[in-house]
């Protein structure tokens, strides 16, 4: 017997109540803010439409259907089911959030504040989630594939993400690493059978180049409306950035720095399907997170070896 679809429901505590968390009552939480030259009740007013927007996609929930919610926080800690729907009901950077958790899934983006989101993922109104969840699980609804970009290590740890990976130093120190390029290891985390054969993904990759810099961004389409743009329009670059869609990279090397030892002649790129970016890493310590999530990050320690290629699994985004 099939279980009956589950609606999951992911939200993110607001501003305001983020506010009352710290200063623990309305009244403080006002003053706090009048001190600072703002005003709580605009911060009230978010909170209240997007607890309406919340109770309202609640309510369209089909009654045969399960339902539950996550919050933000929670979500490495969620266990989704493949029977699931999944209704990110927020802003946009919330549906990246999610985005790394699911396998297939399909994903309904509820803009809970219209007109203070870009509205690129979170493409619906809460009134629309009685109509659109029948036929998200249903496999009727029209979905959009997206890209998303996997890093992989050389002892198996592996991290996704929607827009983009950073690769560098926990805080301001340089980051050196030996830049490179390599075959993708696969999802699960071992070596591809073509690495294996080769010896390849043990040591240092193809053109390989000894850097110190800021750190490495590698991202997709979907992330080129982000921090990639922002890196992409401040070298004037001349690369085409990928669309969403596109089974293609973008990275960047930030403020890469030159010496008698480190190079900065590989600063940016593109990655097609079967390439990946290798990077070896000659610090005490890097990290690699996605998507702005910093606390669910993977460490890595002198002499590590990371990729960073397409990933296998794609965002089913409800379009």
């Amino acid at each position: 017997m099939s279980l009956a679809p589950r609606a999951v429901l992911v939200h993110r505590r607001t501003e305001y109540e983020e506010l009352l968390a710290r200063h623990g009552t309305h009244g403080q939480a006002a003053f706090f803010l009048a001190a600072r030259g703002r005003s709580v009740d605009a911060v009230r007013e978010r909170h209240e439409r997007t607890r309406r927007a919340l109770a309202e996609v609640a309510a369209a929930v089909p009654l045969t259907w399960r339902q539950t919610r996550v919050e933000r926080a929670d979500l490495d800690r969620f266990l989704f089911g493949p029977e699931d729907v999944v209704v990110v009901v927020g802003q946009d950077g919330l549906v990246a959030n999610a985005a790394k958790y699911l396998a297939g899934q399909p994903v309904v983006g509820i803009d809970a504040d219209p007109g203070r989101n870009p509205g690129v993922l979170v493409r619906h109104r809460a009134a629309d989630a009685r109509r659109l969840l029948p036929y998200a699980a249903g496999g009727r609804a029209a979905v959009d594939e997206l890209t998303m970009v996997a890093a992989v290590t050389d002892d198996d740890q592996r991290l996704l993400a929607l827009n983009e990976i950073y690769v560098g130093p926990p805080g301001h120190q340089t980051a050196r690493y030996t830049l490179g390029f390599g075959g993708p290891r696969t999802e699960a985390g071992s070596r591809t059978e073509a690495e294996s054969r080769t010896g390849a993904g043990a040591g240092p990759a193809r053109g390989a180049e000894a850097q110190a810099s800021s750190g490495v961004l590698v991202g997709t389409g979907t992330g080129a409306t982000g921090w990639l743009r922002s890196l992409w329009q401040q070298r004037s670059s001349t690369l085409a950035l990928p669309a969403p869609g596109d089974a293609r990279l973008a990275w960047f090397v930030r403020e890469a720095w030159p010496s008698p030892t480190t190079g900065t002649s590989r600063v940016e790129g593109l990655l097609g399907a079967g390439a990946s970016l290798r990077l070896t890493v000659e610090s005490d310590r890097l990290v690699a997170f996605g998507d702005g999530l910093e606390s669910d990050a993977l460490e890595l320690t002198w002499g590590q070896t990371v990729d960073l290629s397409v990933a296998e699994r794609r965002l089913r985004l409800v379009g």
